[in-house]
């Protein structure tokens, strides 16, 4: 009984640690952006930028969808533009990104999938996007119109 104890208690403690870890194959890996970086400081070239969109309404979904959403870019610089990370403001999105250096004239994406349980109501979130141009990074936007599970507590409409 102790021993099933320990063994329970010790796989506990490795899954808490393992998932507030960063997943290291989510993200490029140092050398890659130290050398884009340097390739923009040394040559005067730089990446740039160009969101097709940086919003997106998922219009009105249901609590407990899981939606997502792709944000496509081109570099429309003269480097190669690296996406160290892709952070959400709240845990309720995960995003993901390209991982490779887009090349100029290349493209690439940011998806972002937004899970509305317990999120009933109008919803707005935000993803951070860092990366080696020279504004150093962008924010992208969504909303949702989340509507509460049967049973669920209504959100009153504001007040006109």
């Amino acid at each position: 009984m102790i021993k099933k104890s320990v063994a329970m208690l010790a796989v506990a403690s490795v899954l808490v640690a393992v998932s507030c870890k960063e997943n290291a194959a989510t993200r490029i890996d140092d050398e890659t952006a130290k050398k884009a970086e340097m390739a923009y400081v040394n040559s005067g070239k730089k990446p740039v930028i160009k969101f097709e969109s940086t919003d997106h309404d998922f219009g009105t979904i249901k609590e407990g969808d899981k939606v997502e959403h792709v944000y496509k870019f081109t570099n429309t610089g003269d480097a190669d533009l690296v996406v160290t990370s892709a952070k959400a403001s709240c845990g309720c999105t995960v995003p993901s990104y390209t991982q490779t250096p887009v090349k100029p004239g290349g493209t690439g994406e940011i998806k972002a999938v937004f899970d509305s349980s317990g999120k009933p109501g109008m919803q707005q979130k935000t993803i951070t996007v860092t990366m080696n141009t020279e504004k150093g990074n962008e924010t992208l936007n969504f909303k949702a119109n989340v509507t509460p599970k049967a049973g669920g507590a209504a959100i009153p409409a504001p007040a006109h």
